[in-house]
């Protein structure tokens, strides 16, 4: 092995091995505060256990930046020589996500929970989730792959029941629970369909042979198992209901969920973009999936007024958007999303309390509904604006432009940015003054696709585009019908009332689903007491 590899074999798993590490200061010091009753000594014990986590996720930041420093700079470099791992480029850049949102959660925490007993306990598992991440990130195997993601689920449990008291919380971790052990049997499935195939549970092994050879039956239907585990572990409908309920969590494992953990589903699509290929099946069953939960997620969002719980369903729906991009070949765009979201989504709940006050601000202003002018004008306007940048910077750049479907697609779901009012803004309910409203949402638009296709083409990402044509239609329709139910749901009739409600409860999907999962698999606190 020569240095460089050496290098950075080192590098990129050092971040799991410093965040395993990390357990064990804090177990150390909940197995004091259990036998001590000095509060003084409790604080001081919790002071100890942050100091200790900033200064190793700190080196394991450095660790993740020198990994794909070095795999952009030297992509020899990047061959496996450790078994059951593997380093690819979008590995190394969710694992520098991935590190830097824990360190940035890991400081927040120890400040929200200053003061509260269990910190140390609170620290170990968040240490424990960075760790299964890492491993999932590297993981070459199956058997690597179900492990790691297995463990992710378990010890974030542990953060969700972190207030023990709440039953919402407690029913939110089992949902989770029963959507993950379920996952993991479709993910063993799909892991012994392909070993019995292949002969061999590598990952690599299996790009290879798909690389060479057209897949088989047995090889399409694990792929149907595999995309069917990561929609249960993405949270698209029906078992979301785990996701929205987490807000009895603390905010910053809200924060690490949302921004983190949910999107590893992106990710291990991402990893078998030659098997997803080979499976039009499962690519149909991504579009399919997540153009639902976009659309129905993206419905309810809009009628809730909870900031947090608006930031959940909102999630839900980022979550259908990026797995449906997946489904239709555009890995790039899912990974630039990926990466995106969990800033987005990270920065959001963490200051979680600062939009609450600006958007409290913002309803002392009454704002009046749309008119119909500005909804029609807005798709077409968003539209030219995506068509014009997306030609430029390809005629400029000299590379393939996106499909025109997905522009159209991406028009429809960015057109209310350019006639809904944001917080303590008036409206007057023309279309002139909603579209000049939407002026910084349209440059924020041209701003975001100059990035990404500046980004695609200037910073390797290490995947490779595979667009489906026909599904790119029923995403169009999709999104056009989407569109139709938004501008039908700003209409004051009292005939839409009803679907207004039906949306603010989330059609009611989420209720059926809690009362079969309690129903199936009980748990304690929720068995009936016998007489």
């Amino acid at each position: 092995m020569t240095f460089p590899s050496l290098l950075l074999a080192i590098s990129a798993l050092l971040p799991a091995v410093l965040m395993a590490a990390a357990i064990t200061g804090p177990m150390g010091a909940a197995k004091s505060h259990a036998a001590s009753s000095d509060s003084a000594a409790a604080m001081r014990a919790a002071a100890t256990v942050w100091r200790r986590f900033r200064w190793l996720a700190s080196v394991a930041t450095g660790c993740a930046a020198l990994s794909l420093i070095m795999q952009l700079s030297m992509p020899a470099a990047a061959a496996r020589h450790v078994p059951l791992v593997a380093f690819s480029l979008p590995g190394a850049w969710i694992t520098l996500l991935v590190q830097l949102l824990g360190l940035a959660i890991g400081v927040f925490s120890s400040r929200y929970l200053q003061g509260e007993a269990g910190q140390a306990r609170y620290a170990a598992a968040l240490c424990g989730v960075l760790a299964a991440v890492h491993l999932l990130l590297l993981a070459d195997h199956w058997l690597v792959l179900i492990g790691a993601w297995a463990a992710v689920g378990l010890v974030l449990q542990r953060l969700l029941c972190f207030y023990g008291d709440r039953p919402f919380a407690l029913l939110a971790a089992h949902k989770k629970q029963v959507a993950d052990r379920l996952a993991d049997v479709l993910l063993i499935a799909a892991a012994s369909i392909s070993w019995i195939e292949l002969g061999s549970g590598s990952l690599s092994l299996l790009r290879a042979h798909l690389a060479s050879t057209p897949a088989s039956t047995a090889l399409q239907a694990s792929a149907v198992c595999l995309v069917l585990a990561v929609l249960l572990r993405t949270a698209v409908l029906p078992m979301h209901g785990w996701l929205i309920q987490v807000m009895e969590a603390p905010t910053p494992v809200s924060a690490l969920l949302h921004a983190g953990v949910v999107n590893l589903g992106g990710f291990v699509l991402i990893r078998f973009a030659p098997l997803l290929e080979a499976a039009p099946l499962a690519r149909w069953l991504l579009v399919i999936g997540g153009l639902a939960t976009a659309v129905l997620a993206g419905l309810v969002m809009l009628t809730r007024i909870s900031i947090k719980v608006r930031l959940a369903w909102s999630t839900v729906a980022q979550m259908g958007f990026m797995v449906m991009e997946c489904g239709l070949g555009l890995y790039t765009l899912a990974l630039l999303h990926l990466l995106g979201h969990s800033l987005y989504k990270a920065h959001a709940f963490l200051m979680a309390s600062r939009v609450v006050e600006e958007t409290r601000r913002g309803e002392m202003h009454r704002a009046a509904a749309p008119s119909l002018g500005s909804m029609v004008v807005a798709p077409v306007l968003s539209g030219a604006l995506i068509a014009a940048v997306v030609g430029l910077v390809s005629a400029l750049l000299q590379t393939p432009a996106w499909p025109w479907w997905w522009c159209a697609v991406l028009a429809l779901a960015w057109a209310p940015l350019l006639w809904l009012p944001g917080p303590g803004q008036r409206g007057d309910g023309t279309w002139m003054p909603a579209l000049i409203r939407g002026g910084l949402s349209g440059a924020a638009m041209v701003l975001t696709l100059c990035a990404a296709a500046l980004m695609g083409h200037l910073v390797p990402l290490g995947v490779h585009d595979a667009p489906n044509a026909a599904a790119g239609g029923l995403a169009l329709l999709g999104m056009a019908l989407f569109y139709a139910c938004l501008v039908m749901m700003q209409s004051p009739a009292e005939t839409l009332a009803r679907w207004r409600r039906r949306s603010y409860a989330g059609f009611y999907i989420d209720e059926y689903v809690t009362r079969a999962t309690l129903q199936w698999w009980p748990t304690r606190w929720t068995r009936v007491a016998s007489p």
